[in-house]
């Protein structure tokens, strides 16, 4: 019997071992874009996803407060934060993958599904790039300790996939675009080519993810007649128990949809008056 998408996502998130799953999860997206392009239908099935993805032994996942800190300056630093990224890159095959699973009541066009299969295919991709620099640097994923709480906003909002939508893609995954940049800055000044190649590609491609949550946000804001700013502000106050914490790329963010009435309202601090 073949597989649906949504059987395939659930694949996806059973799979335990972190290059097993990107493995798997790029063979399954390669699939269904295939099927897409030659105009073949892979049912979209219904699958029950678990309530939280398999995971390897290792890293040990530790409480935020508990994860050790490094100086980025230092080799130690630099690896840590390669470990770390790569760590929110497996989470993010995982969450792409959960949300073509978790919703079957909400009914979308098949670009929604286009959307998170292609955004879960290059989380893997990102996955790959950074495992391999982590290698060069004599180091590899599992390595270090990591965040324990990478899962937490897709529990909080399993019920909710506007909720979803507003505070992984258009939160969490925008806040990567305001922090990617100094980070490439930071590998830059150690020469280090590959890594900041790699970092290039990963800050071109989350723009588009950033964008499908805005994009499928506003498609459901229009379809119940909801202010999207409105629901926005609601949604996150009630999900991410924190303030969204300055400075913002307000360039990439636009570009992916977000204006800065959406997230300056909601940040520690108010913009400098001019």
């Amino acid at each position: 019997m073949s597989l649906t998408l949504r059987d395939m996502a659930v694949d996806v998130l059973s799979t335990a071992d972190a290059h097993a799953k990107v493995a798997l999860s790029r063979a399954h997206a390669a699939r269904w874009q295939a099927a897409r392009a030659a105009g073949e239908e892979i049912p979209l099935g219904r699958a029950a996803p678990p309530d939280a993805p398999a995971r390897p032994d290792a890293p040990e996942l530790l409480s935020p407060r508990d994860v050790p800190h490094r100086k980025p300056g230092t080799p130690e630093g630099r690896i840590a934060m390669l470990h770390a990224i790569a760590h929110i890159e497996l989470n993010a095959v995982d969450l792409h993958w959960d949300i073509i699973a978790r919703f079957p009541e909400t009914r979308f066009p098949m670009g929604f599904y286009d959307d998170w299969v292609k955004a879960a295919d290059e989380e893997s991709k990102h996955f790959g790039l950074l495992s391999d620099c982590l290698i060069r640097h004599g180091s590899f994923y599992g390595a270090l300790p990591a965040h324990a709480g990478m899962w937490q906003a897709a529990s909080d909002t399993a019920s909710d996939i506007m909720g979803r939508l507003a505070v992984v893609p258009m939160v969490l995954e925008a806040r990567g675009l305001d922090v990617t940049p100094g980070m490439i800055a930071l590998f830059k000044q150690a020469k280090d080519k590959e890594t900041v190649a790699a970092l290039d590609v990963i800050y071109a491609e989350e723009v588009a993810h950033v964008a499908y949550g805005s994009k499928w946000f506003h498609f459901l804001c229009g379809r119940e007649d909801r202010d999207p700013k409105e629901a926005f502000h609601a949604l996150v106050q009630r999900y991410f128990h924190s303030a969204l914490k300055p400075p913002f790329n307000e360039e990439k963010r636009a570009e992916a949809g977000i204006a800065p009435d959406f997230y300056w309202p909601l940040a520690q601090t108010p913009p400098a008056l001019s």
